[in-house]
């Protein structure tokens, strides 16, 4: 696949470069240029994102951060299964337990949010830092709420990370799940409150929450140009009941995992050959929550 000119490999994270190192000089040029178009193009265009990635994989199938990148590259496109054998692979490779909530989040995908409520509660995720353990407390309550469980749901997205008025990277998503769940339990006012709070931790507008409050509020968009009639950018209408991880590719972190840690997973029920193929459940790709 054409890649721009200006495109040199050397874009991506350093850790990266570092394990490329084990290839061919002119090898591992071609792997990065093709990574880095992977991480340029996953927001945009993940289709094309994906296409990539398979370059990469095709040239350098036994780099764990082919692997990662592959995995987000099929997660992005709506792939689960591939995804999850993807991350498996860079897992058994690097040892690190980061993906922990992306691979519980693919069986979300896959229709198995028991699955991911299993891994949830398995010891991996005592090893995650602060951000993988609020990622994997989002997870779960997606799961909670595939199965119905909306108060469960409220409960497990509670604690000091949802109470705190410090603003981290992670913290407009969690205020954004904490009031969908509140909206879905019924609990409107609160879910206003909360969907406020997201607004003002936004700050890149990466949630539609200005639109959710809008809706709650019972203001209606309506096309300024529709019937080439002016029209004005928003009305008031009757009140009506309102009716979600950008991917980051990052570099694996090996981490030490041999102390204190138990593998959740039966390793004979995920061998995997060279080629890195899963033996996950082959069930549909399901759509899932944003």
């Amino acid at each position: 696949m054409p890649i721009p000119d200006d495109v040199t490999g050397h874009e991506i994270d350093k850790d990266v470069q570092q394990e490329l190192q084990s290839l061919p000089k002119g090898l591992a040029e071609d792997v990065a240029r093709n990574l880095v178009m992977v991480a340029n193009l996953i927001d945009e265009d993940p289709e094309q994102a994906y296409a990539y990635s398979r370059v990469a994989l095709r040239l350098a199938s036994r780099v764990a951060a082919v692997r990662e990148a592959a995995g987000f590259a099929a997660y992005a496109t709506q792939n689960y299964n591939e995804a999850l054998g993807e991350f498996r692979a860079a897992r058994r490779m690097t040892g690190s337990v980061e993906l922990w909530p992306v691979m519980a989040d693919c069986e979300r995908g896959l229709g198995r949010p028991e699955k991911a409520l299993d891994m949830a509660g398995a010891p991996e995720v005592q090893k995650l830092d602060k951000p993988g353990q609020v990622e994997m407390r989002l997870v779960a309550a997606g799961a909670r709420q595939d199965l119905g469980q909306t108060d469960a749901a409220i409960v497990t997205l509670q604690g000091p990370e949802l109470a705190s008025n410090s603003v981290q990277p992670w913290t407009a998503r969690l205020r954004y799940a904490y009031a969908d769940a509140l909206l879905a339990a019924g609990r409107e006012d609160e879910a206003r409150e909360w969907f406020a709070k997201v607004i003002e931790s936004d700050k890149d507008g990466s949630t539609d929450a200005s639109d959710r409050l809008a809706e709650l509020d019972g203001v209606e968009f309506v096309d300024a140009l529709q019937n080439d009639a002016p029209a004005p950018v928003a009305e008031a209408a009757p009140a009506a009941p309102a009716s979600q991880p950008d991917v980051v590719f990052v570099a694996p972190v090996h981490e030490d995992e041999d102390e204190g840690v138990e593998e959740f997973y039966d390793e004979d029920d995920f061998e995997l050959d060279d080629d890195g193929d899963s033996d996950s459940d082959a069930g549909g790709d399901e759509g899932r929550k944003a």
